[in-house]
């Protein structure tokens, strides 16, 4: 609204004159609107994330565990099922207390004092103090501490990348505009969060606090909850599913045993039991493990994970939507094209040395090298010195031989910035402007140094190469020499040429976006620049940019929910657009099933980062977008992205490695146990050797299988959806069919020995070793699923070798270890004895990688027949 009114109708609604107002009155509005501050969500403390470790379905299923064996007085079980619970936490609490401490607490948008006009003079204060109606007065280097009207300006130049996502600076004016004119086109407008980069002006602030623009940003940040990644919806199903389908194995042995009139407290012992072998104890503490490891190899790609969950996200990502400025951009202005008559290099050296008189950037450290210089001034004069710079030229040099005595600097209204120089007896004037201003002001061309007559011909050609180049999305300069000392009449100059200025693509961009499209990842580019500036970056960058391709802000807003689902899937680009937007676009991809992951580095990010499965930051963003983002990349390279879905799939891929692995066990022992009770037989294994297997024996080899690198071919895959069940197929097979197999062999085994007499203990021994060497064995099968075990190099992970041997050398002092005797009941074995048990064990292994070979087999057809399809 305010931007389409006149200066006078503004402040009248202000009821406030040019002289500010008077401290009486800027208290009372002070007292009635509140301080200048932006909403703060409440950061967590250690101790709500300690107890954040806790809430998960798998968790919530232990302690129920505990709590029944504890009311049985089965303490010993009691203690390990807690401990396990103990480790997760502080594994889970240590590695995001780690990442919160990594990223610094969000900085304040605000400068502590804003210079205003109170009582009609000139005075200083806290920029919480600031209300609507206050006149701000603005210079080059301040940061903007609220939304303001300018009522006056010159040369103003407001950097406002942080807000639109334009990487130009925008050219301040105080007009009245029209009423329909976006955020990022709003010329006569200054916001919270931006910052000055050239010139002076005035404005009258008209909104403060969370009702400034970026306060709107900060209240969206707010209000959009967080959305629960794929794996803890995954597992939270996965858990539920496990809990249901347990309970109802359990309550149908507790009934059987009532109905076949078997004593009370006997029958509620075995349900336990069978509720022990069935719970993976390890799987909670292994999760959390490959987890933590995973955020540390993504850390090694220089991207770092704020939370645990969000490291395996990224390798579920189906969709990029990424911002252009400071992401798929350098976030600077380059020159990119210099155009002159004759194209000789002669005469593009001419137009830099123009650019490098005409041009107010000041190198703060030339004495450093070239990639370490803090250059202060305009974007586009900061581009122009370091083009002439890197053609040979020096600025220094160049004064000495035509030192400047007089300017005109550049100005919204003329769209020219002029500088006068000495040249021995005589003046030159040098002139840098929009194009077709120094065009209509010249009526000479220089051609390889010498100056022709500027006719229609040759305007009309420089004209269509303006055109050419303004629908590539590139910014135009002209420059232009003339003779004289009259800087306030500027006429017949030599057109000298065009100079081509644009925020160029990363060098990686290209490649990236390429490596996600193979992944099955698709790419989306989302901008506050125009439609121009967005269909160039996108050609560039390998995106599809016909006009079906891009859509605008405003046409979004013209379409109803319904339209734009229809258009969504052809959309590949969006220009002008605003927060809500990103959100809309995002919440349509969620809505069609995709994981969406955002990436962008400024405070209009923020809502969009925070609304998406995963928000990825650049480490050079604001501190609004890293404090909301899961995900920050600390090198600010687009490729990071890749490398870290990489390990973001390979994380999940460990994940259903320890699950095959510790399921196939729990299976094995629920089995073994229901088995025995429907057999009327005791029971083959007890509690505690049950709990020995799943915690020591299992423990250590599940965490080893975190420390699987990431397989071949995995980038080839497309990310699989996020109704996909945790249990596929293969896994299901391994788990269930070669589950009960195992429990056959072993359950007929104890069969065996209890009818022909053998004693009960060295039963129960040969049957709790059994189950342990079986898991020591296929864990070399589950360290993938994808290759057969003869295709693997043994020696790739030291610590899975390491894990197997200590397994082995825990089993000889359960049985040979008075102490443990005692407490796991269990006696010494013959070689005979390990010699069966270690037989099952090989013949497990063999199975496993039958039906492995078998998957294996049909998916490598199944990727022939898409390729040929694809070729085809």
């Amino acid at each position: 609204m305010w931007h389409s009114l006149e200066i006078k109708e503004v402040l009248a609604r202000l009821k406030v004159s040019k002289e500010g107002l008077d401290k009486e009155e800027a208290a009372r509005r002070l007292k009635k609107i509140g301080p200048n501050k932006l909403p703060e969500e409440k950061k967590l403390t250690q101790l709500q994330i300690f107890f954040n470790q806790f809430k998960s379905p798998l968790v919530y299923i232990l302690l129920v565990a505990s709590g029944i064996t504890f009311f049985l007085k089965e303490f010993t079980d009691t203690g390990v099922i807690l401990a396990a619970v103990f480790i997760n936490t502080v594994v889970g609490f240590f590695q995001e207390t780690k990442a919160e401490k990594i990223i610094e607490r969000l900085k304040s948008m605000l400068e502590h004092k804003a210079r205003v006009l109170r009582d009609g003079r000139e005075t200083e204060i806290t920029v919480e103090d600031l209300v609507p109606g206050d006149i701000i007065l603005i210079e080059a280097g301040d940061k903007i501490s609220a939304d303001a009207r300018l009522i006056e300006v010159n040369n103003l130049q407001i950097m406002e990348a942080a807000l639109t996502g334009e990487s130009v600076p925008s050219n301040k004016k105080s007009v009245a505009l029209e009423a329909g004119e976006v955020l990022a086109d709003r010329e006569n407008m200054v916001y919270m969060g931006t910052s000055a980069v050239r010139g002076r002006g005035k404005a009258v602030i008209v909104e403060t606090g969370s009702k400034t623009e970026l306060g709107k940003i900060a209240l969206m940040v707010h209000e959009t909850g967080e959305e629960k990644t794929p794996l803890q919806r995954q597992l939270a199903k996965f858990s539920k599913w496990l809990a249901i389908f347990f309970s109802l194995v359990c309550l149908f042995i507790f009934l059987l045993g009532i109905i076949q009139g078997r004593p009370f407290v006997e029958i509620f012992l075995t349900a336990v039991a069978v509720a022990v072998a069935a719970i993976p104890e390890g799987l909670l503490v292994a999760l959390t493990v490959i987890l933590a490891i995973g955020m540390q190899r993504i850390l090694r790609e220089k991207a770092l994970v704020r939370r645990l969950v969000a490291a395996e996200t990224l390798g579920s990502t189906s969709v990029i939507c990424s911002d252009k400025t400071g992401t798929i951009t350098l976030g600077q202005m380059m020159v990119d094209h210099i155009f002159t008559e004759s194209q000789s290099e002669k005469s593009k050296v001419k137009v830099l040395e123009i650019g490098l008189l005409c041009n107010n950037a000041v190198i703060e450290n030339p004495e450093e090298e070239l990639k370490n210089w803090v250059i202060f001034g305009d974007a586009t004069e900061q581009a122009l010195l370091l083009a002439a710079v890197q053609a040979g030229l020096r600025k220094d040099e160049l004064e000495k031989e035509n030192p400047r005595i007089g300017e005109v600097p550049f100005d919204e209204e003329k769209k020219y910035m002029a500088t006068l120089h000495s040249a021995g007896r005589s003046k030159i004037i040098f002139v840098k402007g929009a194009p077709e201003v120094v065009l209509s002001m010249s009526g000479w061309l220089e051609i390889n140094g010498k100056k022709e007559k500027l006719n229609s011909n040759r305007v009309k050609k420089i004209e269509k190469e303006i055109e050419n180049l303004t629908n590539k999305g590139l910014r135009l300069l002209a420059v232009a020499h003339g003779e004289g000392d009259n800087l306030e009449k500027l006429q017949d100059l030599v057109f000298v040429g065009l100079v081509a200025l644009k925020d160029p693509l990363r060098p990686e961009a290209r490649e990236t976006i390429e490596a996600c499209k193979r992944a099955g990842i698709r790419p989306i580019l989302i901008t506050g620049d125009h439609r121009l500036t967005a269909k160039t970056i996108a050609e560039e960058v390998g995106l599809s940019a016909r006009e079906e391709n891009i859509l605008e802000g405003r046409d979004l807003d013209e379409m109803s929910d319904e339209k734009f689902s229809s258009v969504l899937r052809r959309v590949d680009v969006y220009a002008r657009v605003e927060p809500r937007h990103k959100m809309r676009i995002i919440e349509a991809w969620q809505r069609k099933g995709e994981v969406v992951a955002m990436t962008g580095d400024g405070v209009n990010d923020a809502p969009a980062l925070k609304k998406a499965d995963i928000g990825v930051a650049l480490g050079s963003g604001t501190e609004v977008a890293k404090e909301t983002a899961d995900i920050v990349l600390l090198d600010n390279n687009f490729a990071t992205i890749v490398k870290a879905v990489k390990q973001g799939r390979a994380i999940f891929e460990n994940v259903r490695k320890v699950i095959t692995y510790l399921l196939s066990d729990s299976f094995t022992e629920m089995i073994i146990v229901g088995g025995s009770l429907f057999l009327g037989l005791p029971l083959p294994v007890l509690a505690a050797q049950i709990l020995w297997v799943n915690l020591i024996e299992d423990g250590l080899p599940s965490i080893a299988l975190s420390f699987e690198p990431e397989e071949k071919g995995l980038m080839l895959d497309k990310p699989r959806r996020k109704t996909e069940n945790i249990l596929n197929t293969e896994m299901r097979i391994i788990i269930f069919v070669i589950g009960i197999l195992t429990s056959l062999l072993l359950l007929g085994l104890f069969y065996y020995f209890w009818k022909i007499g053998q004693d009960i203990n060295y039963t129960r021994t040969v049957i709790f070793v059994g189950l342990g060497i079986n898991s020591l064995f296929y864990i070399w099968s589950c360290r993938s699923l994808r290759f057969s075990l003869w295709h693997m190099n043994p020696f790739k992970n030291k610590f899975l070798n390491f894990s197997v041997l200590f397994g082995f050398s825990m089993f000889f002092i359960a049985l040979y270890v008075p102490f443990f005797q005692k407490v796991l009941r269990t006696v010494p074995l013959s070689l005979r004895d390990w010699g069966i048990v270690v037989s099952l064990g090989l013949i497990n292994l063999l199975l496993i990688e039958l039906v492995k070979f078998i998957f294996i087999t049909r998916h490598k057809k199944e990727m022939r027949i898409l390729n040929n399809s694809s070729i085809n």
